[in-house]
C-alpha cells in the first residue's frame, strides 16, 4: 500500500554511569539475536546513553541510519535525565522497555534494576510532558521484548502517519444530516492538517482532468478488477475521470504533508453534475491507503487512516446499521454460535467498500439516491456503486471523533464479520462483537458518537488503543465483558 508511513525502528540502550555499562550492551545484543527469529525488522544504535553528550552522538547515529521510530532500552537502571531528553530531541514515536534480570546466579554484579529505573524514566517522560509508549508489561527477557519491538511499529506505523497527514474536504454536511460534524481544532492538536474546499471546487478540477491519458488507464483497471460483476462499462470513463482529478489533486496539494485522505460529500448533488455515485472510486483509493469517507465525514477519514496505517490493509467507513430480525438470527444459528442477538448488527453502506473485502463484488446503481433523485426513471445517474456482502473473519471497529465542546475521544472493539447472508443492498455484512448491545447504548449513544465507523479488516485494536494513548486521546472506550458495568449502566 502507498500513502503510509515505511517503519525503520531503532534500538538504544541507555545505562546508568554506577552501573556496568557492560549490561546494557550485552542485553541488547541479546535483543538483536532474538530480533533475528522471527525477523523483526530493527537497527541497532551501538551509541550507549550514559550522558547528555551520548545523547547527540546516538541522534546523529540514528539520522544516519535512517531510524524514524526509536526505542529506549533500559538494559539497567538508566539516567532517566538523559534517557527522556533522547526521547524528547528525537522526535518520532518513541517507546520504552525495560529488561527482566537474567538469572538467580548473578543478581550482585549482574542486577541491573531496569525495572526501578523505568519509574524514574516515566516520571521523567511526565516532566517533560511526552507521551511515549510502554507496553502493558514493559519488563521482558531478549525474546519477550523483541515481542514488544514487533508491536510497536504498527503503533509507530499509525503515530507518524497522524502526525503527517493532511485531510483534504470537498464539501459541506446537508443540514438535515449534520451527525458527523465536529470541531477540528482536535485534528490540529494531533498535527493533523485540514484543507476545506466547495463542491465546486472538486467540479473544477475534474472539469481540468479531460484528455488525461490516465483516464483511460484506470478505466482498463477497473474493467480488469470488476470482471463479471462490471455491469455497467459505460459508466466507468466517468469514474476514471473522477479517480484520475483525485489522484493528480493529491499530488499535487500534499504540500509539506506526507499523507492524504479525503473527506468528500457525495450526495445530492454530486450524481447530478457527475453523472454517477462515487462510490467505487472512494473504495478504489481506499485499497491504495488513501481512504474517501463518505459524506464529508472529517474524523471518518481520519478513523480509516489510522485503520489503513494499523493494518497495511484496505480501511473502510461503514455505518452502524441495522439490528438482525429475530426470523434471521434463528435460521442462522449454526453460524451465529454462541453470539446473542444483541451482539448482532449489520454494517453497511452504498458501495464504498474495496472489491477485495467483497464477496463476488459487482457494480450496480445506488437504491436510497435512486429514490431521491431518479424515483420514476431507469437508473443512470446513480449508477456506480459496488455492492456485495462483506467477506467473513475478523475484524475491529474503531472510530477517533471530537465532542462538540472540542475534546478528542475514540473507541475499539474486536469482533467479526459472520458468514451470514445479509439479505440486502449495498456493501453490507452481519457483524459480531460481544456485549455490542451494552457497548451501543453506554459508549455509542452515551457518548454521542456518530453512525459511522471505521472498519479493519484485522484485529487491531491493541494497536489502535496503544497509538491513541501516545496521541494524546485520554478518552478511550472499548466493549466491556459482562459483569463489568459502564458507569452509565442499570445495575439493576
Amino acid at each position: 500500500m502507498q500513502n503510509i508511513p515505511e517503519i525503520k525502528l531503532g534500538i538504544v540502550a541507555v545505562s546508568r554511569d554506577c552501573f556496568p555499562i557492560e549490561l546494557s550492551q550485552t542485553r541488547r545484543r541479546r535483543v538483536m539475536e532474538a530480533c533475528r527469529e522471527p525477523t523483526v525488522p530493527v537497527v541497532e544504535i551501538e551509541t550507549v546513553i550514559e550522558n547528555e553528550d551520548d545523547v547527540l552522538k546516538a541522534l546523529d547515529e540514528a539520522g544516519r541510519k535512517g531510524i524514524n521510530a526509536l526505542a529506549i532500552y533500559l538494559g539497567n537502571f538508566g539516567p532517566e535525565g538523559p534517557t527522556t531528553l533522547l526521547a524528547e530531541k528525537f522526535g518520532g514515536p518513541v517507546m520504552l522497555v525495560a529488561a527482566a534480570e537474567d538469572s538467580g546466579h548473578d543478581l550482585r554484579n549482574g542486577r541491573g534494576d531496569a525495572y526501578c529505573g523505568l519509574l524514574s524514566a516515566s516520571y521523567n517522560l511526565g516532566l517533560r510532558r511526552l507521551r511515549a509508549h510502554i507496553p502493558e508489561y514493559p519488563v521482558g527477557d531478549a525474546s519477550e521484548v523483541a515481542r514488544m519491538l514487533a508491536e510497536f511499529i504498527p503503533i509507530a506505523r499509525v503515530v507518524a502517519g497522524v502526525r503527517n497527514l493532511k485531510i483534504i474536504c470537498f464539501g459541506p454536511r446537508p443540514f438535515d444530516f449534520l451527525t458527523c460534524h465536529a470541531p477540528i481544532q482536535p485534528l490540529f492538536d494531533l498535527g493533523v492538517e485540514v484543507m476545506e474546499n466547495s463542491e465546486l471546487d472538486l467540479y473544477d478540477i475534474v472539469q481540468a482532468e479531460k484528455g488525461s491519458p490516465d483516464i483511460k488507464r484506470i478505466s482498463d483497471e477497473m474493467s480488469a478488477e470488476l470482471g463479471q460483476g462490471n455491469t455497467y462499462p459505460e459508466v466507468l470513463e466517468k469514474m476514471a475521470h473522477l479517480e484520475s482529478a483525485l489522484n493528480r489533486f493529491m499530488q499535487e496539494k500534499a504540500g509539506a504533508s506526507k499523507y492524504i485522505a479525503f473527506a468528500n460529500k457525495c450526495w445530492p448533488a454530486f450524481e447530478k453534475y457527475f453523472g454517477h455515485v462515487p462510490c467505487y472510486v472512494n473504495g478504489r483509493l481506499a485499497a491504495r491507503g488513501i481512504p474517501v469517507a463518505c459524506e464529508a465525514d472529517i474524523y471518518g477519514a481520519l478513523s480509516e487512516y489510522m485503520v489503513a496505517c494499523a493494518t497495511r490493509l484496505p480501511p473502510t467507513l461503514l455505518d452502524i446499521n441495522n439490528s438482525v430480525p429475530k426470523d434471521m438470527y434463528a435460521a442462522c444459528s449454526d453460524m451465529v454460535g454462541d453470539y446473542a442477538l444483541s451482539d448482532l448488527w449489520m454494517g453497511f453502506h452504498c458501495g464504498n467498500t474495496s472489491a477485495q473485502c467483497l464477496v463476488e463484488p459487482v457494480l450496480r446503481y445506488q437504491l436510497i439516491m435512486h429514490r431521491l433523485l431518479e424515483a420514476d426513471q431507469a437508473p443512470n445517474i446513480t449508477r456506480g456503486t459496488l455492492e456485495g456482502q462483506i467477506k467473513p473473519g475478523p475484524i475491529s471497529i474503531f472510530r477517533i471523533q471530537s465532542t462538540s465542546d472540542a475534546r478528542i475521544q475514540s473507541y475499539v472493539a474486536n469482533g467479526e464479520v459472520l458468514d451470514v447472508d445479509p439479505r440486502s443492498f449495498g456493501s453490507i455484512g452481519v457483524f459480531a462483537i460481544r456485549e455490542m448491545g451494552r457497548f451501543y447504548r453506554h459508549v455509542l449513544i452515551e457518548k454521542r458518537f456518530p453512525h459511522h465507523t471505521a472498519v479493519a479488516f484485522r484485529p487491531a485494536a491493541g494497536t489502535l488503543f496503544a497509538a491513541c494513548r501516545m496521541l494524546g486521546v485520554d478518552d478511550l472506550f472499548f466493549n466491556r465483558p459482562r459483569g463489568l458495568y459502564y458507569p452509565t449502566e442499570n445495575p439493576f
